[in-house]
């Protein structure tokens, strides 16, 4: 059994999305994944250390412990509210769908 595990760290902007594995010691944490995956680096002005993450679709905080397979999410804030975004568009009589064909 290696002492080494293996995760994905995605970050996504409104124009592109980042996914990158890296290699960590078993024990490692989100913290150390973000760091480790040179995030920070690419994209100095987003101030990840700031924003929500995530393990597979749930909030964790940066200490949680990662196994071998996880994928770690970096959340950006949302520009609009989703329900103000549909409320929008149906004074304009258009919905969610309409905006994505």
């Amino acid at each position: 059994m290696s002492g080494n595990i293996q995760v994905e760290v995605v970050f996504a902007l409104p124009d592109r999305q980042l996914l990158l594995t890296v290699s960590l010691v078993k024990g490692a944490t989100v913290a150390d994944a973000i760091r480790m995956s040179g995030l920070g680096d690419r994209f100095p002005d987003a101030r990840l250390d700031e924003l929500q993450v995530g393990v597979w679709g749930r909030p964790v905080d940066r200490t949680h412990e990662l196994q071998s397979g996880d994928r770690v999410e970096i959340y950006r804030s949302l520009e609009i509210d989703p329900r103000e975004a549909r409320r929008q568009l149906a004074l304009l009589g258009r919905t969610m769908r309409d905006e994505v064909d």
